[in-house]
């Protein structure tokens, strides 16, 4: 985990540390041959490559696909950070747990449950409690979805972004906030902020030029994928006709 850490300090702007998402063993290896240092697993892209919607994985099988990720680039000596959304429920102590047994050095915990938001006190108390029973053994990445339940104002969302930090959270994860109000974030925040790179957007080169440290795609990888094994399954059959 302390290298895991180190990849995000020390940054450029121009040089965010850019994680591309896996959704199993075979696509992980590909972002390890292709020399990315790190990858960050999107909870969405796993569920789908499972035959689940977003949200639905058991959490038996989240962990056991983590743990497939970690072990086809464990070689590559490729660290990998798991989305495991808003923590399926487990006990703190049980979450870390389950973690450390996938090979894991990070993750991701989502700030809303059933598409609310939790209270920023509470899930600043679940996080103290992640931290406390990993100690410096997990990266936290904490994610903020006030853009995503509806709440635009950038104040709000440093608010939060805060006392998750202050709970002992390394980084913070302002899913689908504007790229114009990064600076603003950045600013506010003052710690490794997580940018979300989507098509037709900002290059993660132009998310960290706004202040991101760290760049991630969601599902985004996964669906340009399937775009492509849609475009050869039309292709073939068609040739059948």
């Amino acid at each position: 985990m302390t290298d895991f850490r180190s990849l995000h300090l020390g940054r450029s702007p121009a040089d965010p540390l850019v994680l591309p998402g896996p959704w199993d063993a075979a696509s992980a290896r590909v972002f390890a041959e292709a020399g990315f240092p790190a990858l960050a697993t999107p909870s969405a892209g796993v569920a789908a490559s499972l035959g689940y919607a977003d949200g639905q994985t058991p959490a038996e099988e989240m962990f056991a696909a983590i743990a497939r990720i970690v072990r086809a680039v464990e070689s590559f000596g490729v660290l990998v950070s798991a989305d495991i959304e808003d923590g399926y429920g487990l006990p703190p102590k049980e979450l870390v747990a389950r973690l450390a047994d996938t090979g894991a050095v990070g993750c991701n915990l989502e700030d809303s449950t059933d598409g609310v938001l939790r209270d920023a006190g509470e899930q600043a108390d679940r996080l103290a409690e992640v931290r406390g029973a990993a100690g410096g053994a997990l990266f936290v990445n904490a994610r903020v979805d006030t853009y995503l339940r509806g709440v635009r104002d950038p104040a709000r969302t440093v608010v939060r972004a805060r006392q998750y930090l202050a709970a002992g959270a390394d980084c913070v994860y302002p899913i689908a906030a504007p790229p114009g109000q990064l600076p603003e974030l950045a600013a506010g925040i003052g710690a490794p902020l997580n940018a979300l790179c989507v098509p037709d957007g900002p290059s993660p080169r132009e998310l960290g030029e706004l202040g991101a440290t760290r760049v991630t795609f969601g599902p985004g990888l996964h669906h340009r994928a399937l775009a492509a094994v849609r475009d050869m399954a039309g292709q073939l059959s068609g040739g059948t006709r």
